[in-house]
């Protein structure tokens, strides 16, 4: 048996970086913001903000404090883990086939971890079970920040929430780098028509176009859960947000017991399988809460 594929062994750096890669295509955060190394002891990240604004000093003035507050963040590493069974015949068959159904498993697992990313730092729920997670606690867009803005869709324009949403962000002294949108939001931009012509035609029909405005945007499921109100998310995801993951993936080939604590399929080696299981460690923080505004479905009677 190849070595990669050895028990306890680590993911080979190609399929760590392709997996990862393929993150960046689904998950919303991971396109809006690019990803920094975590090391599993947590990155401590630091904002600076500039107290006061410069001084202008005359010949031979006395010069007065500025003055600077520092805000670390420590974006903390947490591990989630993916497992499945297969065929015991893995354990005999050629590399080309172990490389094939590693191959699909790293596939599957890469679409699992860009939801998890997003449900996660999104809600702060654990991605399996949908409930709060004491781990996240309020290291999550919808508990660190406290700035939002309400949509009717019966009563407003998407785009007029969505700047509204805006404005209370650069009002913190900021910029807009993107935003991430819920099909709900997304369709209710385009049905936005004046004189009967549609306002943002690149919205129809489902379509995901990547740019709303000039700023980069994505369309996502993973934007709406049953935890909270959010639709959509609008501020600075370059310097107001870090996520990454540590490079080190396990692949554990497991061959007896039953791992997954399933009661219906019981014991691996009574039904002739093994447990291909990965653990990878994702971390993430809100640097800056006030340079982000939620957009919040409005609470029916």
């Amino acid at each position: 048996m190849a070595d990669v594929l050895s028990k306890g062994t680590l993911l080979s750096e190609e399929i760590v970086n392709g997996m990862m890669n393929k993150v960046t295509g689904h998950s919303a955060l991971a396109k809006l913001c690019a990803s920094k190394p975590v090391s599993f002891n947590g990155n401590k990240e630091f904002t600076f903000t500039m107290d006061k604004d410069m001084d202008l000093v005359a010949e031979n003035g006395a010069k007065t404090n500025g003055g600077v507050t520092v805000t670390p963040v420590t974006v903390i590493p947490y591990k989630f883990e993916y497992g499945a069974r297969v065929s015991d015949e893995f354990l005999y068959a050629s590399e080309e086939y172990q490389l094939n159904v590693l191959e699909a498993f790293s596939e599957g697992c890469a679409k699992k971890v860009a939801r998890a990313l997003d449900i996660a730092a999104f809600h702060g729920v654990n991605p399996r079970t949908n409930t709060a997670s004491p781990l996240i606690g309020t290291n999550c867009f919808t508990g660190a920040v406290t700035q939002t803005v309400d949509f009717d869709s019966a009563s407003q324009l998407a785009s007029d929430v969505l700047e509204s949403a805006a404005q209370i962000v650069v009002a913190n002294d900021t910029i807009i780098t993107g935003m991430a949108l819920s099909p709900t939001l997304s369709s209710s931009l385009a049905s936005e028509k004046v004189n009967g012509v549609a306002q943002y035609p690149e919205f129809r029909f489902g379509r995901n176009p990547g740019n709303f405005e000039g700023y980069t945007i994505d369309i996502n499921t993973t934007i709406v859960n049953a935890a909270d109100s959010l639709l959509g998310l609008v501020g600075n995801f370059t310097d107001g947000f870090s996520w990454g993951y540590a490079k080190e993936l396990p692949l554990e080939i497991i061959q007896y017991g039953n791992p997954d604590n399933d009661e219906t399929l019981g014991d691996l080696k009574g039904h002739n399988q093994v447990y291909l299981r990965t653990e990878v460690y994702l971390g993430w923080g809100i640097l800056v809460p006030e340079w982000f505004a939620l957009v919040n479905k409005t609470a029916t009677a």
